[in-house]
């Protein structure tokens, strides 16, 4: 494979990310399948792209930037656990700061969960898994796959904190985040959250024993 091969599946992956969420393309669709239908799919089709991709980035010959160590895989195995349980007390939460939340009428400020930490746990989730995946992969092409998701990451915070402003009102989403950081830091772990951790590391452990399908190089 070549650089030409990576750049057209790069391409691929960034076409399925913005067509279906086209206002026209995506109306029709939750018009035929519903809102929770349409999240279903768009998330597998998400997850597919990303996962081809992962692996395109092994098809150029290798241009390295900086060496891989043990210490950056060190770094890099143990951050992802803090990634997986971060995701693990995100998931199907209510959140109406950012995307991903469920029941986002039921949101307490006074019991915000991981909200109280950050409004946008799965963006910064992303972000951490691309940061962290950047320390042992310094060839050019990781490089230039993880540097940019990383950076969507960052960046679909800013933009979700405009929409959400402007579908609540500004005045209202200050206060609710005023509220919200009000809230004791006890009040991160909430009923269930054990439960959450525990699945948390299970998906950790089975990320680590199915990496080498995953992205075509172990992790052991």
């Amino acid at each position: 494979m070549s650089w030409f091969a990576y750049a057209a599946m790069f391409g691929l992956f960034l076409i399925s990310h913005s067509l279906p969420t086209r206002p026209g393309i995506k109306r029709r669709a939750v018009a035929r399948i519903g809102t929770r239908g349409f999240t279903m799919l768009y998330s597998l089709l998400s997850l597919a792209m990303l996962l081809m991709l992962i692996r395109a980035a092994t098809w150029p010959e290798p241009i390295f930037l900086w060496p891989q160590t043990a210490l950056t895989r060190t770094v890099t195995r143990i951050g992802m656990l803090g990634v997986c349980l971060i995701f693990a007390l995100a998931i199907g939460r209510p959140n109406p700061f950012s995307f991903g939340g469920a029941k986002n009428e039921r949101f307490d400020p006074a019991q915000p969960g991981i909200v109280r930490l950050h409004r946008h746990p799965l963006l910064l989730g992303l972000a951490l898994w691309a940061g962290l995946h950047l320390l042992p992969n310094g060839d050019l092409a990781h490089v230039v796959l993880f540097g940019p998701l990383g950076g969507f990451a960052l960046l679909g915070m800013r933009l979700i904190d405009r929409r959400r402003q402007k579908e609540i009102g500004r005045e209202a989403w200050q206060a609710l985040r005023a509220q919200t950081r009000r809230a004791p830091l006890l009040t991160v772990l909430q009923r269930g959250d054990l439960k959450r951790c525990v699945l948390g590391g299970l998906a950790y452990c089975g990320l680590v024993l199915t990496h080498s399908y995953i992205a075509g190089i172990s992790v052991l």
